[in-house]
């Protein structure tokens, strides 16, 4: 359960508003587009990423979020005067730092702790265990980031089925087609047969989905890093893409060219400067 100030702050934090009124094009609607989510699951989202980064100024040893809160985590960084002056400064109190991993067994192992810290933490102050769908498991959590930036203007997108019954059931209905097909001459025939078909292959993929990632129709995960928040100060540079800001002290990273944000394959911390 929560102090009396950390209450306070949750309430600063719960509070804030990431969306500009102002804004025809807003923060929670770029983040719905980039990743394919509905705004409904986008808004909870939202609603995760702000408890975890009051995970983030609580937590002694570290945190780690979810791929879906750490692309929220991603894109606000981008928003360098909302995240860095009114968050962290007006908001917080405290500067939180993206800090990824320097690579090796080691840091696999301690941002694998974070990720069953963070857990604990949530429940801890929260009173209920985080959201499945939003928080997977820490096999799911480390084991899909297999993921690539993909222009859908020039490539189309086809859902893998995620189990074996499913691609069984698609390919023998695939090749039943063909040879009913084959051997009809009524076309009317193969046109309903056909019709039938692509019913039962759609039914197929959604009674998979419902029991895989729900994210109310939405796509699958997106981003690749593994993000954390822990007090190891050393460790505030990015190492695989660059893309990181390191205000090293500062109020904010307006004194920082070309500060946008986070981005890449890799095992990301964060850390707060006092």
């Amino acid at each position: 359960m929560l102090t009396p100030a950390q209450t306070q702050l949750w309430d600063r934090i719960n509070g804030f508003q990431l969306d500009d009124p102002h804004a025809e094009f807003k923060f929670s609607e770029r983040l719905a587009r980039e990743n394919g989510w509905s705004m409904r699951y986008t808004h909870r989202v939202i609603a995760e990423y702000k408890k975890f980064l009051f995970l983030c100024y609580v937590a002694e040893r570290g945190v780690t979020p979810a791929d879906a809160v750490d692309q929220a985590w991603h894109l606000h960084l981008t928003f360098t005067r909302s995240y860095w002056i009114d968050l962290c400064r007006d908001t917080i109190g405290r500067e939180i730092h993206h800090n990824p991993t320097r690579g090796g067994g080691s840091e696999a192992v301690k941002y694998h702790h974070f990720y069953t810290d963070t857990a604990r933490l949530y429940a801890d102050h929260f009173g209920e265990m985080p959201p499945v769908d939003i928080w997977p498991d820490h096999d799911t959590r480390f084991g899909k980031i297999n993921f690539q930036r993909v222009s859908l203007d020039n490539y189309w997108l086809i859902r893998k089925p995620k189990h074996a019954r499913a691609l069984a059931l698609s390919l023998a209905l695939i090749l039943l087609g063909w040879v009913f097909i084959q051997a009809s001459d009524n076309y009317i025939f193969v046109l309903v047969f056909t019709a039938v078909l692509v019913v039962i292959m759609i039914f197929s993929y959604r009674e998979e989905g419902r029991g895989g990632d729900k994210r109310d129709g939405d796509g699958g995960d997106s981003g690749c890093s593994t993000a954390g928040c822990g007090g190891d100060a050393d460790s505030g540079h990015h190492g695989h893409s660059g893309h990181g800001c390191h205000s090293g002290g500062h109020s904010g990273c307006s004194s920082h060219s070309g500060c946008s944000g986070c981005s890449g394959c890799s095992s990301s911390g964060c850390s707060s400067g006092h």
